[in-house]
């Protein structure tokens, strides 16, 4: 008997999560931020990014091509994402120590515009956030993340080459480390 709805429970939560995924694929109009094929090269990923035009937080768009030709980290994130929300003001104080050099954090949440706003209220961060939805999970499969786990950093530098990519929390130090090669 208990077996039975367990299972059951089981069969419910994943059916929840699959319809959950494709809703928020659909009311985000399924491009907020636009897929690469699977497998594509890291390059065509950082094409895609710079394509994009999520809302940012405060609720104005800006195309991601203003981050072209700057290195930047991009830190794909969730507030639901527990290590996601731990880390962050550890980048908020790295992107503080490092806008001096030219180096620009920017944060894509793969969540809801009402979430990122409500999250943001609590723990303020010293550097640009937008709103992708779901399809920011694609985005960072695109560099990788093939996964789809959160968080997922990525350092570009200011040629457009992906330096480094790293799936769960940052090391401040190899962090710190890969910024400072660039």
């Amino acid at each position: 008997m208990n077996t039975t709805r367990i299972l059951a429970a089981l069969v419910v939560a994943v059916a929840a999560t699959v319809g959950g995924f494709y809703a928020g694929h659909v009311f985000n109009g399924g491009d907020t931020v636009a897929a690469t094929q699977p497998g594509a090269g890291s390059g065509n990923a950082v094409e895609q990014l710079w394509k994009a035009t999520p809302p940012g937080a405060a609720g104005t768009s800006q195309p991601l091509a203003a981050f072209k030709g700057k290195p930047v980290v991009v830190n794909f994130w969730a507030s639901w994402c527990g290590p996601c929300v731990k880390e962050m003001p550890t980048l908020s104080a790295m992107q503080r120590e490092y806008e001096k050099k030219g180096i620009t954090f920017i944060g894509l949440g793969v969540d809801s515009e009402k979430n990122v706003n409500d999250f943001l209220q609590k723990v303020p961060v010293a550097y640009p956030v937008y709103v992708t939805g779901f399809g920011g999970a694609d985005l960072a499969r695109s560099f990788g993340n093939n996964a789809g786990g959160l968080p997922f950093t990525v350092v570009i530098d200011s040629k457009g080459a992906v330096r480094s990519t790293k799936l769960g929390e940052v090391n401040p130090t190899e962090l710190k480390h890969i910024l400072d090669s660039l």
